[in-house]
């Protein structure tokens, strides 16, 4: 009999990567809702829906996300909408019957100053970057309240955290994307109007881990039909997610001249240094998933050519 699987937040990057994966296997039967069709801040519809599902296995993936200046200026909006979601979608799982649950987190719940790369005993050891807290709180909870499910009740939740993640399906806003797509967008745009140079922000000398989705979404996969032993085996119950990413990171003038190649921008790469460069690393230790049998396998630049084919195919309405 085919497993149920519900994925939440199945139009996002993530989701919709998860989702084009599971569609390949041919035990599966998909659950989706779009959000005019289930609101999951709403615990009373959320409850309604898994009474209605069979389902065997969640991904959750839906979340309310967005940049800094997103975070900054909306962070009581960025907190509820999150706690809600985790909440209502796990406590009904849990209500309803479903033993296995993927909870996809982000790396901003390490702590600001955690040391490089970062561990997954690094959570809740220092005090979270200011500008995401509230998001970040948000997504420390969901690893507790699967954990806690598990401690209390003999669940199988778990959860895993991504790196900078990059791809089809990203946010290319001019004013609220993250960096590879910001930087894809203005080196596509520079190249169609022949301009000499693009000027990045900062010196070009911080350094990032970037992961594409697609290998999110099968790390994901991966994770969830691990066998319980084997799960246990390399996790704590009070400690028990994943870092998910690369194991390799580069600098920002490195990004910028891989993106530049890869759109055909064939102007100067300029930085300017009055600008901040923020935190001056940020990569993940990611020896906990390699020790259970998963590493990434698309390079930067393929992710990147990849991302940018997408990218100029739904400019000329060929894509959604």
């Amino acid at each position: 009999m085919a497993k149920r699987i519900y994925v939440a937040g199945h139009r996002g990057m993530v989701g919709s990567a998860i989702l084009r994966q599971l569609e390949q296997l041919s035990d599966v039967e998909i659950i989706c809702q779009t959000r005019a069709e289930l609101d999951l801040t709403n615990q009373q519809a959320v409850t309604a829906f898994f009474q209605q599902q069979e389902i065997d296995e969640v991904y959750l993936a839906a979340a309310k996300v967005g940049g800094i200046h997103a975070n900054n200026t909306f962070p009581a909006d960025f907190i509820y909408e999150n706690l809600m979601i985790e909440s209502n979608i796990i406590h009904a799982a849990h209500a309803n019957g479903v033993q296995k649950l993927l909870f996809l987190g982000s790396s901003c719940i390490y702590p600001k100053l955690a040391a490089q790369p970062m561990q997954e005993a690094a959570l809740l050891t220092d005090t979270l970057e200011p500008t995401n807290e509230p998001y970040a709180i948000a997504k420390i909870a969901g690893i507790k309240l699967c954990e806690s499910h598990n401690r209390q009740y003999g669940r199988d939740y778990r959860s895993v955290m991504p790196t900078n993640l990059y791809g089809q399906n990203d946010n290319f806003h001019p004013e609220n994307s993250h960096v590879i797509p910001a930087l894809m967008r203005r080196f596509h745009e520079a190249k169609l109007r022949g301009d000499a140079e693009v000027v990045v922000w900062g010196t070009g000398t911080p350094m990032r881990e970037f992961l594409h989705v697609d290998d999110m979404a099968a790390a994901s996969i991966h994770v969830m039909n691990l066998d319980v032993a084997t799960y246990q085996e390399h996790t704590e119950p009070m400690l028990s997610h994943i870092n998910v990413g690369t194991g390799v990171d580069c600098t920002i003038r490195e990004l910028a001249e891989t993106m530049a190649e890869v759109v055909g921008f064939e102007g100067e790469v300029v930085f300017d240094a009055t600008k901040p460069d923020g935190t001056p690393r940020k990569l993940l230790d990611v020896s906990r998933l390699r020790n259970l049998g998963w590493q990434a396998e698309i390079t930067l630049k393929d992710g990147l050519a990849d991302t940018y084919a997408w990218f100029v195919a739904c400019k000329q309405g060929i894509r959604k």
